[in-house]
């Protein structure tokens, strides 16, 4: 008899033993008001299974002889002390269930109770499952592996990132959140090559310490440029001025020529005075990284829906600007999905290639209506029923096919049901706000309702429409889809 068929009984077994409260000897009191729940388990279990739980068992056993042993773990929110209580008992636990955020405070929890051998599982896991979320949530996952000692291998990736990939750090959803020292080796970092966009950063991590100052350096008061030059005394000799153009440094630099030491203004000056003309310094790639660079150069978009004057609104939109501002950072649309060619199962090669991928955006093109729909999810999608993905940076939009100034902006106003996830859907987005299904003569539709976003992102009249079909109104057939990776 092979021992290992004999395991999962083991392990069911001891979560029946968890579960039956007839012969439990201990309480456990988890989380902070008002979030606190009561546990009971086993005192034999936690002791041979937890280093930190058998110190505290034998603190209490002490002082509390003869009564039932009850312990408090403030610091572990009740759910996270669920799962691990489950692991500790029947020493499973499927990660593909739960979101990173909740593995990021697994792994938290499991550091308290000393749990060694399940550190290195998460944090591979992590590395190797979710590195896009990793990536663009980098400034979690850089306070978490530096805060405790026990995390080696995210320490790891943290270093390797920053030293061979920082431009990610710059681009990732939470990058205003990231602390100064890791700016500071970010900007110092000899592999950077993104002078201009970093200046942007860099002005952009500085406002979002100072929250009432304008994003117009035009309108700021002379207290207005000293907080904000108190915010980057630090990084702003580091950055790497000289690879830009006079063009950038005149339209980009001397707006905030306050903000600067005196003598360092006075010698980027001179020096962008004495050259006109001064290219930016070409950056050392590889033969990948060549070609997309040709490919965002050149004046092409492989789409049969949106042109390149769409995209850049796009772009704008993404980089938190209007349509009207001029372009500050532009970005390459990789062609992921179309739905005329990879749709013969439907859906199925979109959970395939889009998986994990974050950073998209989703073009729609309708039968019969001149009007184009869209979205953009900047986290991850997946492949779980019925689950939503959860951000503040999600939006969808319109375009009206024969003029492009004539278009809807529609930012998310429920983060948590931003992003909808199902085996069974395409890229939805909202409760049907954008949401893509099959309709009894296997015909592509997709719905368009106001629920989670700010507003509708399609209308149209529907006073020809009877009562009875009102309902109809926001029910549309789809001609194409497009997925685009954001670049």
């Amino acid at each position: 008899m092979v021992d290992n068929k004999l395991l999962p009984i083991l392990s069911q077994n001891l979560l029946e033993i968890l579960n039956d409260e007839e012969y439990y000897d201990i309480t456990i009191e988890v989380g902070n008001d008002p979030d606190v729940k009561t546990f009971r388990a086993h005192m034999v279990i936690l002791n041979y299974r937890s280093p930190y739980l058998r110190r505290t068992l034998s603190t209490n056993k002490k002082k509390n002889e003869g009564t039932l042993t009850n312990i408090k773990l403030p610091n572990i929110l009740p759910e996270i002390f669920s799962i691990v209580l489950r692991y500790i008992y029947g020493g499973k636990l499927s990660l593909e269930e739960y979101d990173p955020s909740d593995i990021i405070k697994i792994l938290i929890a499991s550091n308290e109770l000393n749990l060694l051998e399940l550190i290195p599982c998460l944090e591979s896991f992590l590395i190797e499952n979710r590195k896009n979320w990793m990536e663009q949530n980098f400034d979690l996952i850089f306070k978490t592996s530096f805060e405790n000692d026990s995390f080696v291998e995210l320490q790891k990736y943290c270093t390797n990132l920053i030293s061979n990939e920082p431009e990610k750090i710059f681009t990732s959803l939470n990058f205003i959140s990231i602390p100064e020292k890791l700016l500071l080796s970010l900007i110092k970092n000899d592999n950077l090559q993104m002078s201009i966009h970093v200046w942007y950063y860099v002005i952009k991590w500085g406002l979002a310490r100072n929250p009432e100052l304008s994003s117009d350096p035009k309108r700021y008061s002379k207290n207005d440029f000293s907080a904000l030059k108190n915010t980057l005394q630090q990084c702003i000799p580091f950055i790497k001025f000289h690879n830009l153009t006079s063009k950038e440094f005149s339209k980009k630099v001397i707006p905030y020529k306050k903000i600067f030491p005196k003598d360092l203004y006075n010698n980027l000056l001179n020096d962008f005075l004495d050259n006109d003309n001064k290219p930016i310094k070409k950056p050392v790639t590889n033969d990948t990284e060549n070609k997309e660079i040709e490919e965002i150069q050149s004046n092409v978009i492989d789409s049969k829906i949106i042109t390149l004057q769409h995209a850049e609104i796009i772009s704008k939109w993404i980089n938190g600007q209007k349509s009207t501002d001029e372009l500050e950072i532009s970005y390459k649309f990789k062609l992921l999905y179309r739905e005329t060619v990879d749709g013969f199962d439907r859906f199925k090669k979109f959970h395939e290639v889009c998986n994990n991928q974050s950073r998209t955006v989703t073009i729609v093109k309708l039968r019969g209506r001149n009007v184009i729909l869209g979205g953009y999810n900047p986290i991850e999608w997946r492949k779980y029923d019925n689950s939503f993905g959860i951000t503040t940076d999600s939006f969808l939009f319109s375009f009206n096919h024969d003029d492009i100034n004539e278009h809807i902006l529609s930012h998310v106003q429920d983060e948590e049901s931003a992003i909808q996830n199902s085996n069974f859907h395409g890229p939805s987005f909202g409760n049907g706000d954008l949401f893509f299904y099959n309709d009894f003569n296997y015909e592509l539709m997709v719905r368009c309702t106001q629920q989670s976003y700010e507003e509708q992102i399609k209308d149209i009249e529907i006073s020809y429409i009877s009562e009875f079909d009102k309902h109809e109104v926001d029910n549309f057939v789809v001609d194409e889809i497009e997925v685009f990776k954001i670049i």
